[in-house]
């Protein structure tokens, strides 16, 4: 049987590190609109909606042909909100809506632009062929903890991890893993009942670094500005 698979695109009007962020123009396109195109072009989704609290961002996704919208509610809209509650409010409205649950819901992060279609199809299919409660996307770390990531601990500087051996170079440190926020992936009962994408069958699809920039601040912006 074919699942029903629900995507989600969560845009704040406000954003704390970068003003109007999800609606800034990169080579005259809205950062948002990005996504939403990603999502339309996979054609993988029964339902495309965004979850924001701003009128300007719903304005700015009905010309990219979004129909959905959820408006979030205040206690979700707050610098500190955090994300996972959101994308289950974005569920749970929309199976009141259409009167049907969802199997799969896939979260596309409206500040990784520079995914493709690819990775979404790729990262579902993974999804499905291990059998997994949830999946995110990374890619390998730049800044190893077991080599030369360090912090200030009783006033003394040291490594943020440490092994019994002595590493002589980050190549031979353990493989480690930043995640790059543009692919989420739950099943519907564990999206319904955590708190948390870490679960005992959480799969990893990992993407490459030039693909994994998360914008954070006006240096990104840039950054993935120049890149597309």
């Amino acid at each position: 049987m074919k699942k029903k698979i629900l995507c989600t695109i969560c845009a704040r009007g406000n954003s704390k590190g970068l003003k109007n962020k999800n609606i800034n123009k990169i080579k005259g396109i809205p950062l948002i609109a990005y996504t939403i195109n990603h999502a339309k072009k996979s054609k993988l989704f029964e339902n495309i909606v965004v979850s924001t609290e701003s009128s300007r961002v719903m304005s700015i996704s009905k010309k990219y042909g979004i129909k959905d919208f959820i408006k979030r509610p205040k206690r979700l809209s707050l610098d500190n909100s955090p994300k996972i509650p959101v994308i289950r409010h974005c569920l749970k409205e929309m199976e009141k809506k259409y009167k049907k649950n969802f199997d799969l819901i896939v979260d596309l992060d409206v500040t990784a632009p520079l995914r493709n279609i690819k990775d979404i199809n790729n990262a579902l299919k993974q999804f499905k062929d291990t059998k997994s409660s949830t999946l995110f996307s990374a890619c390998v770390s730049r800044r190893n903890p077991y080599f030369n990531a360090v912090e200030f601990k009783n006033k003394k500087i040291k490594p943020v991890k440490s092994l019994m051996r002595k590493i002589p170079g980050r190549q031979f440190a353990p493989l480690v893993y930043d995640m790059n926020a543009s692919i989420y992936i739950w099943d519907r009962k564990t999206l319904l009942n955590s708190n948390t994408i870490f679960q005992k069958k959480t799969s990893v699809y990992v993407m490459p670094e030039e693909r994994s920039i998360d914008i954070d601040n006006s240096f990104d912006f840039k950054l993935v500005e120049f890149l597309l």
